[in-house]
């Protein structure tokens, strides 16, 4: 297996034109991997550390000892070169030097290695006999952390092709539902600007069953039932509404507040009337016992933890063994290092967890995580629908769909 030869790091800037740390690992002198962090909006309590004292030069500064430690080493080699960026570390949470650079030199090593041996990234990430798509998930109207005032508290409404066949066709369906949607907007609304949120997704004024309001009304122009070629998720990133002081849910922009009993029933008549099939974070990241609740409520919705389990083993754990989630997402930065997100993915596949690998609001251009998707059999892969740093990775998938290497499409 090729070795690392040289290891670069630099700042450059991600979607919302903050700093951001990218890596360039090199193997035998020619196989170049390149990888840049993102980051979050919304962030869960126990997710890794993005940079020591929230200074992005601070990570940096540790490039230069990491490399000298793995330079010579099989770029292959995921655990090793992640025992020694921990080595460097020496915290829970990559504190010190930042999960960050965990993240963008783990990532770029096994593309240098995929590179090496002529293999597709998701072919070293997950080593199997079969691969399949995951269905394209994506953020068509906008609220809470991810867009203005007079927007909905929702976080985000989603549309998912859970009837397409195909991953040209998946992808074409949340791009139509995306472009009616705006017709839908401005018909009612003439004043309508056209602004978006972080992800791409339109950002009216408007409250929250306006909102999904909207959204059924575009699947239903364009001639699609809900439950059938297509499928509406809601992040609810309900920990940035919990107000622990009050020990409610604060709906400031739709002016109500919720008890934790009546946000179950406040995320029940969502998923009920609106036949929504993803419900991310439907109530605050410490509430295990209410997701356990939901959960149980409706075994075939996908009840999702995302600040719930950040991408965390032994987080996760705690959630099946109170049977917190039948699906979670999959953020290599909440983790830090690739190699702590894959051991999550293990975790719960073995366990009956639906993966859904994510994007985050704060992103580049890279498209790696379309591979981690696949090579983790992730049932969605979540990233949006416009903007260059979300078509780039849905750019992606068409790219691997010409390799004759994928088995269609998953199956929610």
């Amino acid at each position: 297996m090729a070795k690392i030869t040289s290891i670069n790091g630099r700042l450059i800037y991600n979607s919302r034109g903050s700093k951001a740390l990218e890596v360039d690992v090199v193997s035998d002198n020619q196989y170049l991997g390149r990888s840049c962090a993102p980051s979050g909006a919304s962030v869960g309590k126990y997710e890794a550390v993005s940079f020591p004292n929230d200074q992005p030069e601070e990570s940096l500064r540790f490039l230069d000892e990491i490399s000298k430690k793995i330079i010579g080493y099989e770029s292959d080699d995921l655990k090793f070169i992640d025992e020694v960026i921990k080595s460097v570390d020496g915290t829970a949470d990559y504190s010190k030097i930042g999960g960050s650079l965990a993240y963008a030199i783990t990532i770029a090593a096994m593309e240098s290695a995929s590179k090496a041996v002529n293999k597709q990234l998701f072919q070293l990430i997950g080593d199997q006999n079969e691969y399949r798509f995951p269905l394209p998930l994506g953020n068509i109207l906008g609220g809470g952390a991810h867009a203005g005032p007079g927007t909905p508290d929702i976080q985000e409404i989603l549309i998912c092709a859970t009837g397409s066949k195909t991953i040209r066709d998946a992808i074409e369906t949340n791009f139509a539902v995306h472009k009616e949607l705006q017709k839908v907007i401005e018909k009612v609304d003439p004043t309508f600007t056209n602004g978006k949120g972080d992800e791409g997704g339109w950002a009216p004024k408007c409250k929250n069953e306006k909102a999904l309001e909207f959204c059924v009304t575009a699947c239903e122009n364009l001639g699609y039932t809900l439950g059938k070629e297509v499928s509406l998720g809601v992040d609810f990133a309900s920990s940035t509404q919990w107000n622990e002081e009050k020990g409610k849910y604060v709906y400031e922009r739709a002016g109500f507040e919720n008890t934790p009993e009546k946000q179950i029933e406040f995320v029940t008549g969502i998923i009920k009337k609106y036949k929504i099939i993803y419900a991310e974070d439907a109530v605050h990241e410490e509430a295990f016992e209410d997701m356990a609740e939901l959960t149980a409520k409706f075994p075939d919705t996908l009840i999702v933890g995302d600040d719930l389990t950040v991408t965390n083993k032994n987080i996760l754990k705690k959630a099946i063994e109170q049977k917190s989630c039948n699906a979670a997402i999959l953020k290599v930065n909440q983790a830090g290092s690739l190699y702590d997100a894959l051991e999550f993915a293990k975790l719960a596949s073995s366990n009956n967890i639906k993966l859904i690998t994510s994007h985050r609001s704060g992103e580049s251009i890279d498209s790696q995580i379309s591979h981690i998707g696949i090579g983790t059999n992730s049932k969605m892969l979540k990233i949006g629908v416009v903007g260059g740093e979300r078509v780039a990775k849905i750019n992606e998938l068409i790219r691997i769909s010409e390799h004759d290497l994928i088995q269609g499409v998953m199956e929610i």
